[in-house]
This record gives structure tokens, C-alpha cells and sequence, in this order.
């Protein structure tokens, strides 16, 4: 909140145009991500964003009214976004999302996706015959759970440990390396100590709500997804923690 405070402040400072304060809505409910804003024919990216951008993207860095900025062709968007997910940063898209027109005042927009490195199946980037994990990771006092997925191949993988030494936990990353790692909310001390003992701390974290790693509902989504009525015939029928 109080990036978005800052940024709100600057605005008011600098300029307090409509669309600048739409801008700052946005932003406000993306701020772990560089938000790709749609003007017209280009993406622009603003203040911090901007400089953080800029320099992974290798365009130009300019400024308006003392608003660091900067700016890409639409079209050319997949090439920009490779460069970023490649080095760990997630992205939100906003487009417009009504004619301009036909639009009263201020032209709608509206965040339409998220990309990570480990999510963006869709775009052909450099590497692109790598494998592009996303790793799920449990921990307990006891033991740990991890999942990987290839979302790009399909390729599934689940490991368990019952016992409370940790110290097989970033060798089974390291393995694999993957792009980005998904965890429950307040474990991200524990992962980065984890990340950190392999040189892997670059690896996008992205910490989601306790209900995410529910074992009875993931149980059910894969049950489903698989169309199976068990998950043993998938090595996975005692191990909740990997679930």
C-alpha cells in the first residue's frame, strides 16, 4: 500500500490527468508486477516500473512531466514480454476494453491477464525448448510436499519427505530449476533460505492464501482432472503433502 501511496502522491504532484489517475487504480491491485498500461497502439509503463523496465527490455527511458516512462509497439509485445518473464518478473496486461469512440471521458481498461515464467505457455520465448517448470511447494514442521509441472509439455512431477532435515529439498529444485515457485502465505523466509542455499534466489515467489493448499480440495481437482476415482496409480495415494 504504500507504494501505491507514493505513487498516488507523485501523480497529484506531477499530473492528475483522468487517465493518470485510472492508472494508479490499476496499479494499486498489481503492484508485485510491471503493468503493461494500453495507450492506443503502445504498452506504456510508468515510474518505477518504468526504470525497472526499461533497462531488461533495452528501450529508452524517458520522462513526462517528471513521470519516468517509457513505451512499446503493441505488436511487438511478445518480444518485450520474453525478456522480462525470462528474467523472473511477472507482467500484467491492460488493455482497453472499449472503443475509444465510443468511450465518455476516460477510455475503459482493465487488467485481462497475468503472465510469470512459469505460467506463459502461450508466448515463443528465446529458450523455448527448455523446460519451464512451475514448482508447488508445502512445508510443515515434519516433512515438505513438492509438485512440478511443465505447463508447456504436460510433464508432472511430485516428491515427498516425511522427515524434518530440509537439506534434500534444494537439490530437488535445483534439478529442475524452476521458473517460478508457488508456496502458502507467511513460509517465504523458509523459501528463500531454501532458494538461497543453491544460487536460485532469482526464481520468481509467489505466496498464495493457506486455502490454496488445501489436500482434500486439491485431491478433488486432480481426481477430476485425471478422471480417476484414486490417485494411487499415480504413486500419490499417501502422500498428502505433495497433493
Amino acid at each position: 500500500m504504500s507504494e501505491y501511496i507514493c505513487l498516488r502522491d507523485m501523480a497529484k504532484k506531477n499530473s492528475s490527468t483522468p487517465m493518470m489517475e485510472q492508472y494508479l487504480r490499476i496499479k494499486k491491485d498489481h503492484q508485485d508486477a510491471i503493468l503493461f498500461f494500453r495507450l492506443g497502439d503502445f504498452y506504456e509503463m510508468f515510474y518505477e516500473d518504468a526504470k525497472i523496465a526499461s533497462p531488461v527490455m533495452e528501450i529508452a527511458l524517458t520522462s513526462r512531466q517528471k513521470i519516468p516512462m517509457c513505451g512499446i509497439p503493441y505488436h511487438a509485445a511478445d518480444l518485450y514480454l520474453g525478456k522480462l518473464l525470462r528474467r523472473g518478473f511477472k507482467v500484467a496486461i491492460c488493455e482497453q476494453v472499449e472503443d475509444a469512440k465510443l468511450a465518455k471521458g476516460v477510455v475503459k481498461r482493465d487488467v485481462i491477464k497475468v503472465l510469470t515464467p512459469g505460467t506463459a505457455v502461450e508466448l515463443e520465448l528465446e529458450g523455448a525448448n527448455e523446460s519451464n517448470y512451475i514448482a508447488s511447494l508445502f512445508l510443515k514442521d515434519k516433512g515438505w510436499g513438492l509438485a512440478l509441472i511443465d505447463l508447456a509439455s504436460g510433464q508432472m512431477r511430485a516428491a515427498q519427505s516425511d522427515s524434518q532435515d530440509k537439506r534434500m529439498l534444494p537439490d530437488e529444485l535445483f534439478k529442475v530449476s524452476p521458473r517460478e515457485i508457488v508456496f502458502p502465505e507467511g513460509e517465504e523466509k523458509h523459501v528463500i533460505e531454501i532458494l538461497s542455499s543453491h544460487n536460485m534466489i532469482s526464481t520468481l515467489k509467489s505466496p498464495l492464501e493457506d486455502w490454496a493448499f488445501d489436500f482434500s480440495q486439491a485431491k478433488n481437482i486432480l481426481e477430476g482432472h485425471f478422471k480417476v476415482k484414486s490417485l494411487a496409480g499415480f504413486d500419490l495415494a499417501d502422500k498428502d503433502m505433495a497433493v
